[in-house]
């Protein structure tokens, strides 16, 4: 088991991706920690975590409000002893239009959530981290030169997250602590089945792939699992393309 013994916080669990996350770090041995904004969903990820014999508690936790964060930690840790790896998985509340017609606050909203959030919840946990001498930070969602028309700014949300993870990185790599990236193109499975274009989305990820296929939830569960442990102790500083070849590096 990849993860065994260790002690998992996973922010936006709720979602999609984050429950499978979640569920994969539960299947390697993690007591997986699960925060979001909604406690329903939070607590059927967890009730299905724990149906196979993994251990989940949840959480409503805001992971944009530095006192709630640092709250959450500390709780954690207190309960644990330890927190190992924190992977923050939240939404940002962005709003997508051409630059010349986004309002200034919808083109912030996603970057201010992106930094926010990202800063207070990995903070919270390197100041655990850092006396232990090991700990593993992760984000989702990557950069890369590709970019597409009408995104506002999503994809400059995604940049500055990469530009946050190379400075944690470059300050904590003394301490033993990892800091990484996972990004994929798109996961066809987390869009929701309400949306009205889904099949047109999820079809133009599957053609921009150089396999064929695009990454499944699974798909980033595991590799998410993998980057979280020891196995993967090299890996630092850096991004892990799960794409199947549409982002090109």
């Amino acid at each position: 088991m990849l993860l065994e013994n260790k002690v998992a916080v996973i922010y936006g669990a709720g979602g999609p991706i984050g429950g499978a996350v979640a569920r994969a770090f539960a299947r390697e041995g993690a007591r997986v920690f699960l925060a979001g904004r909604t406690q329903a969903r939070l607590d059927a990820v967890a009730d299905e975590i724990r149906s196979k014999g993994g251990v989940a508690q949840t959480a409503v936790v805001d992971a944009l409000d530095e006192q709630a964060v640092n709250a959450y930690v500390d709780a954690i840790v207190r309960q644990t002893g330890a927190i190992d790896i924190s992977f923050n998985l939240i939404s940002y509340g962005d709003v997508q239009q051409p630059l010349t017609e986004i309002s200034l606050d919808d083109f912030l909203q996603p970057i201010m959530s992106a930094m926010r959030s990202h800063f207070l919840t990995a903070r919270a946990a390197v100041r655990h981290m850092i006396p232990r001498g090991s700990g593993v930070i992760l984000a989702f969602g990557g950069d890369g030169p590709q970019t597409l028309p009408g995104l506002g700014g999503f994809k400059i949300a995604l940049d500055a997250i990469e530009g946050l993870r190379q400075q944690w990185a470059c300050e904590l790599g003394r301490y033993g602590i990892r800091v990484v990236t996972l990004k994929t193109g798109g996961v066809p499975e987390s869009i929701p089945d309400s949306f009205a274009e889904k099949d047109e989305i999820a079809a133009g990820i599957q053609k921009s792939t150089l396999l064929g296929r695009a990454a499944t939830l699974a798909d980033v569960g595991n590799v998410a699992a993998f980057v979280a442990s020891d196995l993967a102790r090299t890996l630092t500083s850096t991004y892990v393309n799960i794409s199947s070849g549409a982002l090109v590096d």
